[in-house]
């Protein structure tokens, strides 16, 4: 075997050393550059990647943010449009329930100057029965017809006892 021959190892050291010089320099000069310039690149576009995330991670925050104050405030109008709504309503029913009440008191005070008004027909119409009946008992009684005036006098005094 050729690579064992002592005599052999000078010019296979020198290719050796002429290989691994020109391996060397192709690796520092070439390929080590372009690797290390997709590394930086990438770790670039990581960088990029990241502050384009934490941007939208602000941009997001701050869009919630302002759905939620929008839905503050639309909910605050909502319930003052509830509240003005109410009220309105409110105040609607107080008007009517008092206009209810004024012609319900209306109608009672008619009601009671009927029954009123009925009421001294009736006692009217009472005095002038209680004449008669008692005019017609005492002529049963006595057999004599008393007068009007003693009959409606005895009446008069019979009621107010």
């Amino acid at each position: 075997m050729p690579q064992l021959n002592p005599a052999d190892w000078a010019p296979q050291l020198i290719w050796l050393l002429i290989t691994f010089g020109i391996l060397y320099v192709l690796m520092a000069w070439v390929a080590l550059p372009r690797i290390g310039a997709v590394i930086d690149k990438r770790a670039a576009k990581i960088a990029a990647d990241l502050d384009a995330a934490e941007k939208n991670k602000r941009e997001t925050e701050d869009a919630i943010a302002a759905y939620e104050q929008a839905l503050a405030e639309a909910k605050q109008k909502a319930h003052a449009i509830v509240d003005e709504g109410r009220a309105k309503l409110k105040a609607e029913t107080d008007a009517e329930r008092a206009k209810l009440d004024q012609e319900l008191a209306k109608k009672s005070a008619e009601a009671a100057a009927r029954i009123e008004k009925a009421r001294d027909s009736a006692m009217k119409e009472i005095s002038t029965v209680a004449t008669e009946a008692a005019a017609d008992i005492v002529t049963k009684l006595i057999g004599t017809a008393p007068s009007k005036a003693e009959v409606e006098k005895a009446v008069a005094a019979a009621r107010k006892a």
